[in-house]
């Protein structure tokens, strides 16, 4: 199989702007898009419980309401459920603008069960993008019917390209009635997942490849894997941590495998965008979605959608009223975009179209020689608009003057759910407070931004040398903002420097 590239519209390093079929494509859809994620919203349905690898950082639950990973679900549902709830749930969370089939096992280890769900919506839905995500060992086969069934947007998990590194990620596969072990398993799932990517660039079907970071097994290894996944086409590269909590049940957290720091991660991240100096797009917004997930990434309103609301209903499609909807969301997107052009901000991935200020240098389409990262607590919609005591997450953003980029989210766990708890945060005595985890999590932040912040959390940031920031405003103005200030503050005068 050739390395290059097989496809010009695929290809990593072609950008939107370069393609406007790959614009358009990504334009509403979440997980391809930092920007969109930020407006618009996706469902995953578990219409596929059979998978046929097993994988060590892998343990698939069907009734874990609480955890958040993927391979979990509440409800195992059949095509027709799953297209009755899809349509309740774009019906009433119109900014859904994705359906995607992630499990609980491989999608494509069950075909009948995904693309009958997939004719289904396909047929009454027609504004809801179609997506899948497998491992990629039966792609190949069902390539053709992917492209069939005008499925745009295909996740394909590669965590190696050489068998030793895979043995000790992969027991077994099961392929063409056989089971496979060892290196032998590892090579036939490497083989298959790469020629399936590379068909379906071939078909400009956006591929985006999730890889598991997992320390002292792959972590140097995922460089190459960037690599070679760029060269086949694939457009986006998604490297995510490891989750191995031992109450999980998997291989992994049972034998004491720990994850990667948010730190380790966002290196390596660093690392396979810049590999050799060739640019690869890289996702820095996923939340590892479980298999039945619904709403904005970062948020899940699955509770709100029971069984009993769908099962047995004739539930009318609400298209009307999301294209409303979506029309209401681009107007504010624009409006957000304006702002953005007038302030000659640049995000690393949309540059502004419009001119630059008299007597102002050009927006730099590279990242700044300087930068810091700074934390923002946000809901959504481009805003800084959230108390840093209600945030269950943070988003990490590369700052400068007229730069900001989103490069990392970062969970933890809220350190106020009422007036009863938001001052009262001293741990149980046996570790970290929540306050202290949290603030040890951000530990390479310059900067929080937030809506409000109490006295307590705003002390104890200033200590670790964190500069809380209290702001409603845009998130690309204040961070550009914020950033500059503090690269400016800090940088020794320079006399005769442009």
């Amino acid at each position: 199989m050739s390395a290059g590239c097989r496809s010009t519209t695929s290809c990593g390093t072609t950008t939107p702007q370069q393609d406007p079929e790959i614009a358009e494509k990504i334009a509403n859809h979440p997980c391809y898009s930092a920007e969109a994620h930020q407006y618009y919203a996706r469902m995953h349905v578990a219409v596929a419980p059979a998978c046929n690898i097993q994988c060590n950082y892998c343990n698939r639950k069907y009734d874990c309401a609480n955890e958040s990973r993927p391979g979990v679900t509440s409800d195992l549902l059949t095509p027709e459920d799953a297209f009755a709830k899809v349509k309740l749930v774009a019906s009433e969370i119109k900014q859904m603008s994705v359906l995607g089939i992630a499990g609980p096992g491989d999608p494509l280890a069950n075909p009948k069960q995904t693309f009958r769900t997939m004719e289904l919506v396909a047929r009454d839905c027609p504004d809801i993008k179609l997506c899948l995500s497998t491992n990629g060992l039966r792609l190949p086969e069902f390539v053709d019917r992917i492209a069939d069934l005008n499925v745009d947007h295909v996740t394909i998990t590669i965590n190696m390209i050489d068998p030793e590194v895979g043995e000790r990620i992969y027991p077994w596969v099961a392929y063409k009635g056989q089971r496979y072990t060892g290196r032998e398993a590892s090579r036939i799932l490497s083989e298959q997942q790469l020629e399936g990517l590379a068909a379906l660039a071939d078909r400009k079907i956006l591929c985006k490849v999730n890889s598991v970071l997992i320390p002292g097994v792959n972590d140097t290894h995922l460089v190459e894997v960037s690599r070679t996944v760029k060269e086949l086409g694939a457009f986006l590269h998604n490297v995510m941590p490891l989750v191995s909590a031992p109450e999980h049940g998997t291989h992994f957290g049972l034998t004491g495998q720990r994850g990667p720091t948010a730190q380790e991660l966002k290196a390596l991240q660093d690392r396979c965008e810049q590999d050799d100096g060739a640019e690869m797009n890289m996702m820095r917004h996923c939340r590892q979605c479980r298999s039945d997930a619904v709403g904005l990434l970062g948020e899940d309103r699955g509770d709100e959608f029971s069984p009993e609301t769908y099962q047995g209903r004739e539930i009318a499609y609400d298209l009307e009223g999301r294209q409303a909807a979506h029309e209401e969301i681009e107007r504010w997107r624009s409006e957000v975009a304006m702002t953005r052009e007038s302030l000659n901000i640049s995000t690393g991935m949309t540059l502004p179209t419009g001119p630059a200020a008299p007597d102002e240098p050009a927006i730099p389409a590279l990242r700044p020689a300087e930068v810091v990262l700074v934390a923002v607590a946000t809901k959504g919609s481009g805003v800084v608009n959230q108390h840093f005591g209600h945030a269950g997450e943070f988003w990490i953003y590369e700052a400068a003057p007229g730069w900001a980029r989103l490069v990392q989210t970062r969970d933890v766990d809220r350190y106020c759910n009422g007036p009863s708890d938001c001052d009262d945060d001293e741990g149980d005595g046996k570790g970290p407070s929540k306050l202290d985890q949290t603030i040890e999590m951000l530990a390479d932040c310059a900067a929080v931004l937030c809506s409000k912040i109490g006295p307590g959390p705003r002390e104890a940031l200033e200590d670790a040398g964190i500069e809380p920031v209290e702001i409603y405003d845009l998130i690309d103005k204040a961070v550009a903002e914020v950033g500059g200030r503090l690269i400016t503050d800090r940088a020794p005068a320079e006399v005769g420097t442009p």
